[in-house]
């Protein structure tokens, strides 16, 4: 079944410059990349990507993480898209605690645990199908998804926006 899954590479991975090991890797997949942004991660996108982690006493770390205050301010996010990206992409990236990690998997080769108990694990990648649809919907304007992969449906926006001058 041809499914799509968000994948970031966090800012661990971009300050190490990881990219594009990381990418190689995600290319044994075999999976098409139908979306692709550099992010700035605001503390309002990190609060709803980690939500179902809010009551963890590890929350508020895991937000300066994301958001890049312990690296690069910035998340290379891409949505992934072919037949069972979601396993395929998951079995690359290894269990999301390093020390558990397969050691030839992307969070095994290149994840550590910090002293305050962070996972700073290099990728992120969504663990389902509804998890996937909801971070893609967060991480992704339809606009910026090459494939419809939910239902869309037209609407006028009036905003403010800057342009190149």
């Amino acid at each position: 079944m041809n499914q799509a899954t968000l994948v970031l590479i966090k800012p661990d991975g971009l300050k190490k410059s990881l990219t594009g090991n990381i990418l190689t890797r995600l290319s044994e997949t075999k999976l098409d990349i139908v979306g692709a942004r550099i992010v700035k991660v605001s503390r309002e996108l990190a609060e709803k990507h980690y939500a179902m982690l809010k009551d963890k006493p590890f929350f508020e770390e895991l937000l300066k993480y994301l958001m890049g205050e312990y690296h690069k301010k910035k998340v290379m996010a891409l949505v992934y898209y072919g037949e069972d990206a979601i396993q395929k992409v998951r079995n690359i990236c290894g269990s999301t605690n390093p020390e558990e990690a397969d050691p030839v998997s992307i969070r095994g080769a290149y994840g550590r645990i910090t002293t305050k108990g962070v996972y700073e694990n290099a990728i992120h990648a969504s663990a389902n199908p509804e998890e996937s649809e909801r971070e893609i919907k967060l991480w992704f304007t339809p606009e910026e998804v090459i494939l419809e992969l939910y239902p869309t449906k037209a609407a006028k926006k009036s905003v403010e926006a800057r342009i190149w001058a």
